[in-house]
């Protein structure tokens, strides 16, 4: 891939896990970013350790050569206010505009099952009716309006367990959304979770990714999550996901889509697991050499 056009970074929730704070609670903000630094990366995604005031984290970050490349947004345009949702999405994006970021992580949160920990992932998903829809499209352009008029991107986080999960739905969310107000989010992870063509579902929409996740699975432990019934949370416990090169997808076809449609942006390596299990450092620096193998970055 062209160097010039990628920034690598990667996710603290291989440190301290954001919907299940127990996984990595002995690891502190400082420790993570250190070791992130260490690893080789120049960025990464806003963890729930992460100062809120923008000045003590931009020097935290600054002080260790990182950026802040996007931050998860939980979205509720199907069960909240419209008004509400666009306040608190206007305050995260001026709190990344602050930190030099460029890229907002939206997920509709309505009915998502991702954070019940005893609701099967694979049996539960809620799926949209034709109202739904609308209301979602519809909704998902304003806040990429909105984002715009900030001199934001918003890129959607399609995830296992929410109402934009399969690449049907993807299909069908990027058909009736704006491509000037609304862009993907590219995870591997979680469409390989589900058993979808992750390669197909890239090709498709490359010229629409403005920001790209790089997760790999353990097939074993994923048809464990499905035969026992398990709920995403978990199979997070059990390791479900690792990071790129541990697992079972091939990177390199990826990044040749990617190189192919001149992508500019970040990568970042997103893989939660137990840190007990998974040294963060460990697995960080694993994907790093991974990653600089395959993709020659």
């Amino acid at each position: 891939m062209k160097r010039d056009n990628i920034k690598l970074g990667i996710a603290p929730i291989a440190w301290t896990n954001d919907d299940m704070p127990d996984l990595g609670s002995e690891n502190t903000f400082e420790q993570c970013v250190s070791e992130m630094a260490l690893a080789g990366f120049e960025g990464c995604e806003v963890g729930n350790k992460y100062p809120k005031d923008t000045c003590v984290l931009k020097a935290a970050l600054d002080m260790r050569g990182l950026q802040i490349a996007n931050q998860w947004f939980s979205s509720f345009v199907l069960t909240k206010p419209m008004e509400e949702v666009e306040r608190d999405f206007i305050r995260q994006c001026k709190f990344l505009k602050a930190m030099g970021a460029q890229r907002i992580g939206a997920s509709e949160q309505s009915h998502s099952i991702q954070g019940q920990m005893d609701t099967p992932v694979f049996d539960c998903k809620y799926v949209m009716n034709s109202a739904e829809w609308d209301r979602f499209a519809k909704s998902m352009n304003r806040l990429g309006e909105i984002a715009n008029s900030m001199g934001i991107s918003l890129v959607y986080h399609h995830h296992m367990g929410t109402v934009v999960q399969t690449a049907e739905e993807i299909d069908r969310m990027m058909e009736m959304t704006d491509r000037d107000k609304f862009s993907l989010l590219f995870d591997s992870g979680h469409l390989a979770y589900c058993d979808q063509d992750c390669l197909a579902v890239l090709a498709k929409y490359a010229d629409r990714v403005k920001h790209v996740h790089l997760k790999d699975i353990r097939p074993q432990v994923v048809e464990k999550v499905k035969s026992q019934k398990l709920s995403f949370l978990q199979g997070v416990r059990e390791g479900a996901f690792t990071v790129p090169g541990d697992g079972c997808i091939d990177f390199a076809p990826i990044f040749d889509i990617l190189d192919r449609a001149d992508y500019k942006g970040w990568m970042i390596v997103e893989a939660e697991q137990d840190p007990a299990k998974a040294n963060p450092l460990e697995y960080a620096l694993k994907a790093r050499q991974y990653i600089r193998k395959v993709a020659n970055i």
